[in-house]
């Protein structure tokens, strides 16, 4: 069977050179990818950075902890406190401490000492902003914070990213006698011992100050000119401005880390079991530097990305060649028919066919292998340019993911090919002796079976998650999974779905003048295999197109709506870096602004224990009450937001419990316990319905939003005005509401709308070869069927242009029923978030489906053209006399 198996290769190699060609590139893409996720699954082990030089670090504890019948349960704290005055005293008693103070110190050289220095304008200053909100799809997050730096979620390295706009160099202040625990030395220059000194950090590529100079520094106190009396080198984990001791104590009074040069045994005592308080040593320093998590954080969003891809890859790959191989099996019918009636049995043509798949498999894995193994650090690179990955993304040395890529492949080519096997053994000896191409009985009761249960799976699983869990819909998992079921269910009912599409596509051009027209139709419905064969890459292509990057702008679409909807204030004002506590200077003149009714909020966390057993933490916002319906409209489904005090809470219809009037416990952002009223809920809409409490339960948390609401009567434009003037001292950002929502709205490039064009690019690589493939495969066992027509009277062009009709047709079918895949997909979104209360338009991805759809129709028009044309320059007669 093996040298049978080779020269049916040998003299079918065309059969064959596609599904080597598509199977070869599946198993390169998932090796390149797997060795990429390898390399996701441990993040670089960095020893301590801000505290490395420190023998012992107290801060207060930044995990919230639970005892529960089935065991302690954790979660971090978003707010956790500051060192007491009184533990700092009580540590003091042992030996030298060290108080560190972490805020808010931007820079802007405002004018120089000996050296020429110009205002921040490189590099950095032009940087574009990339830390806009985060969708639930996104594939790539940075923004949690933790350890001393509570106060301040971006700090370090992060921080330097601005507005657009914003000429300040964004930088974090600390006393000066903690530089020693990073520890930082001097480079030039002396120590501060002044008011009016700092010393700075220094980096390549940042702003470049000198000793001598003279910078405008924004402080949560407010700006003041200061002289740079001395420089340090950057560590990397941030840009920092030191000032002394009691300078930093008057702009941030409050002790974020304390470093205790004494035994932590006796620290530990001094402190008891109940203080709050962490003592960290050794490796554990490195919960006190700035985001500590930031490395793991970043590879979650990739591992979540190269996964998806991963499996999109080998699901186009399995679907490409099982449609191959059953177009291969049905176009040898006469030479398996002839094999019967030469006494082969049908295990051996089954075996035979079997062979030919895993040599195949064997053959393209090991080339997919290689592929891959070079192609993974161009996808590292390129990933790490797009900023998907962060930029110390790097491969390991994992050797796993080349052996399961490898026996992936092979598994595969001869699970693709087992169907095909076993109809290659029943067929008969009379097949010999057909002559006629029309295609009879394609759909077994097998096949019928598999369509029904998997159209029945992708129908029924989104019903009853509409029933019972409409939020489940929306989330990346089942969006992306989804529409597999109902994409195999219509392939493998493709064969019988064929001619009634093909006759509508071809109604109107069956009924123009000529004979093409007629043949078109006729052709589709009598090569049924030959039509669904080129129509399923199609179909699997454009329903992954339509439901990914439809899917995503509907949920978009669904938020912006949500947002236009809630919010009702002309202005919103942030800070002018992401995750910086509003300046108070701002919120001082803009409460004074005549005609201006302005409303505070602070961005926090409240966690609840749901069931006793698990710990879930809900974002939160703080507000005012009584200004929160001036300048907002929320979707209100129980209860009244004027009932929200001090003792209550607003919670949404994802909480276990919505009863308004029920009291529900929670711990809040600093750790603190409480039991608090339900005064209200919200619908749930697309997870953006968050919670809200007073700001006596905001657990620490800074302001971080101003919505300002113009007066009835009020001049807007004085209002704009001051608001404006004021945010230009401050560094603090005004934007109207129509500029608000759209700087936090995705753009073209943000990391989900590149994560996604990624995984469509694996797809479309597997779709065009298994078209090229088939189209090639079909044409050239048509040769005498082209000659016959040309014998009739046709000519060359007219053959050719019926060629390339049937298979722009081919292609149409499988577009169209992609797109019934992609619109039943996006309607049970829609469905979803109708559920869910957001009322919100469907958005088609119309610009992608016609790319998508028109370079299919070229690619199959050209791979069409060419074999048949290369076959008419043979005579009509000797072709029309040929034998297979």
């Amino acid at each position: 069977m093996l040298m049978l198996a080779l020269s049916g290769m040998r003299t079918r190699w065309i059969t064959f050179v596609g599904s080597f060609v598509a199977l070869a590139l599946g198993v390169g893409l998932i090796a390149a990818t797997g060795l990429a996720l390898a390399a996701t699954f441990d993040a670089p082990e960095r020893g301590p950075e801000r505290f490395a030089a420190a023998p012992v670090v107290v801060r207060a504890a930044d995990q919230l902890r639970v005892d529960t019948p089935t065991g302690p349960r954790t979660k971090p704290l978003d707010h956790p406190g500051p060192v007491g005055p009184r533990t700092a005293d009580r540590l003091a008693a042992l030996g030298r401490t060290v108080a560190d103070r972490t805020f808010p110190a931007d820079v802007t050289v405002a004018r120089t000492g000996p050296h020429t220095t110009a205002a921040r304008t490189g590099a950095d200053a032009r940087e574009p902003r990339t830390d806009a909100r985060e969708p639930r799809t996104g594939p790539y997050v940075e923004a949690a914070r933790t350890g001393a730096d509570a106060k301040m979620s971006r700090t370090g390295a992060d921080a330097r990213k601005s507005r657009p706009g914003q000429d300040a160099e964004a930088r974090v202040g600390h006393p000066w006698p903690v530089a020693a625990a990073a520890p930082y030395r001097l480079t030039s220059g002396r120590a501060p011992a002044a008011p009016g000194e700092v010393v700075v950090t220094t980096r390549p590529g940042g702003a470049p100050l000198r000793t001598g100079d003279r910078v405008l520094v924004r402080t949560p106190a407010g700006n003041a000119p200061r002289t740079v009396v001395g420089t340090v080198a950057g560590r990397g984990f941030e840009d920092a401005v030191f000032f002394t001791d009691d300078e930093a104590a008057r702009i941030s009074p409050d002790i974020d880390a304390l470093v205790v040069h004494a035994d932590a045994t006796a620290v530990r005592r001094a402190l008891g079991p109940d203080s709050g308080m962490d003592v960290l040593t050794g490796h554990d320093r490195r919960r006190a530097d700035p985001d500590p998590d930031r490395d793991a954080r970043a590879l979650v969003s990739v591992n979540a990305l190269l996964g998806t891809a991963a499996g999109i890859t080998l699901f186009v790959s399995a679907a490409v060649v099982a449609s191959t191989f059953s177009f291969a099996v049905a176009q040898r019918r006469r030479e398996f028919g002839l094999l019967r009636t030469a006494g082969a049995t049908p295990g051996q043509i089954r075996r035979t066919v079997c062979a030919e798949a895993v040599l195949v498999g064997v053959l393209a894995s090991a080339a997919g292998v290689w592929l891959g193994a070079g192609g993974a650090p161009l996808l590292v690179a390129r990933m790490t340019e797009a900023g998907l990955a962060p930029p110390w993304f790097a491969l390991g040395d994992a050797p796993w993911p080349l052996h399961t890529a490898f026996w992936t492949g092979v598994f595969v080519a001869t699970a693709g090919a087992l169907v095909s096997c076993h109809r290659a053994g029943r067929t008969a000896p009379t097949e010999a002796l057909r002559e006629a191409a029309v295609d009879s009985r394609v759909m077994p009761a097998s096949r019928w079976a598999a369509a029904v249960l998997f159209l029945l799976a992708g129908l029924g699983l989104p019903a009853l998650a509409l029933a019972l869990d409409p939020g489940d819909l929306l989330g990346r998992k089942s969006y992306i999974t989804r529409p597999m079921l109902l994409v195999v269910g219509f392939a493998l009912l493709a064969p019988v779905l064929v001619r009634p599409v093909g006759r509508l596509l071809t109604w109107l051009p069956a009924r123009l003048p000529g004979a093409t027209g007629v043949l078109v139709r006729e052709n589709t419905a009598a090569g049924v295999r030959r039509t669904a064969a080129v129509a399923a890459p199609v179909l699997i292509t454009v329903a992954l197109a339509a439901t990914l990057t439809g899917t995503v702008a509907t949920l978009e679409e669904a938020r912006a709506t949500e947002a236009r909807t809630a919010t009702t204030a002309d202005f919103v004002v942030t800070p002018g870096q992401e995750g910086r506590p509003m300046a108070p200077a701002f919120l001082e003149r803009a409460r004074a602004v005549e005609g201006a009714v302005v409303s505070v909020s602070r961005s926090t966390a409240v966690t609840v224990l749901e069931e006793d057993t698990a710990l879930v933490t809900s974002e939160a916002r703080a507000v005012d009450p009584a200004r929160l319906a001036a300048v907002s409209e929320l979707p209100v489904t129980a209860g009244r937001l004027s009932d929200l005090d001090d003792g209550a809470i607003v919670v949404n219809e994802e909480w276990l419990t919505t009863r308004v009037g029920d009291r529900v416990t929670v711990w809040l952002g600093d750790g603190r316990k409480a039991s608090l009223r339900i005064a209200a809920v919200l619908a749930t809409g697309t997870g953006d319905n968050g919670v809200y409490v007073t700001r006596r339960n905001a657990g620490g948390a800074g302001v971080d939003r101003i919505d300002v609401k113009v007066a009835e009567g009020a001049d807007r434009r004085a209002v704009a005005a001051a608001l404006r003037s004021a945010g230009a001292a401050t560094g603090t950002r005004v934007a109207t509401k129509a500029e608000w929502l759209s700087a936090n709205g995705p753009g073209p490039n943000d990391p989900t709308r590149t994560g996604l064009r990624m995984i469509l690019g694996i797809a479309l690589l597997c779709t065009a070869t298994a078209l090229a493939n088939t189209l090639v495969m079909a044409t050239s066992d048509r040769v005498r069927d082209l000659a016959v027509l040309r014998l009739a009277g046709a000519t060359a062009p007219q053959v050719l242009r019926l060629v390339a009709a049937e298979a722009v047709v081919a292609v149409g079918v499988g577009a169209v029923l992609g797109g019934v895949v992609a619109a039943v997909n996006l309607l049970v979104v829609w469905g979803a978030l109708v559920l869910l209360g957001v009322m919100s338009a469907v958005v088609v991805p119309w610009g992608t489906l016609g790319l998508v759809v028109a370079a299919a129709a070229l690619l199959a028009a050209v791979s069409a053209v060419l074999p048949a044309s290369l076959a008419l320059r043979t005579r009509p007669v000797e072709l029309a006399g040929a034998r297979e």
